[in-house]
């Protein structure tokens, strides 16, 4: 077994939720492990992920729940809805906890503030956006904290 923390936490939960026999835990935490064992061998040669890179992985696969979720409800399918949902609530439990609107927009103030973009208005979106990228990583939505920017900068 690889001596990666955050791999070794996803498959003993898995373990335990397949002894507690709770089918939506284990399933999505297999899920889990094989996206995380397809990006260690997606590369020229195997290697394997840091649990930093895990946690990308991670983020990308709760997100595409997230996406299917509002598919789902758009299209009337709210019992397909409910179970994308409910897999994005697991993987949210690995991920760290996502930043609110409210922090989202102090954020960008100010770091807008910091790189001194207020003049130029929407041109400084991408200079805003570069020295956002660490401070909101796996914390929150790219379009979220996009969007925000853009409403800021008057874009």
């Amino acid at each position: 077994m690889s001596n990666s923390g955050m791999k070794q936490r996803l498959h003993d939960d898995m373990l335990l939720a397949l002894k507690a026999r709770d089918e939506v835990r284990k399933s999505t935490l297999r899920m889990a492990l094989t996206a995380v064992t397809k990006a260690e061998v997606a590369g020229k040669e195997a290697r394997e992920l840091s649990d930093a890179e895990i946690l990308d992985v991670l983020g990308s696969e709760a997100k595409k729940r997230r996406e299917s979720v509002i598919a789902y409800n758009e299209a009337g399918r709210a019992e397909l809805a409910a179970k994308e949902q409910a897999e994005a609530d697991i993987l949210a439990d690995y991920l760290p906890t996502q930043l609110t609107t409210e922090e989202i927009a102090a954020l960008v103030t100010e770091t807008i503030a910091e790189t001194g973009a207020a003049e130029l208005g929407p041109r400084g979106i991408g200079k805003v956006m570069g020295a956002l990228q660490p401070k909101v990583k796996g914390k929150a939505d790219g379009g979220a904290v996009s969007s925000e920017v853009k409403r800021q900068l008057g874009a």
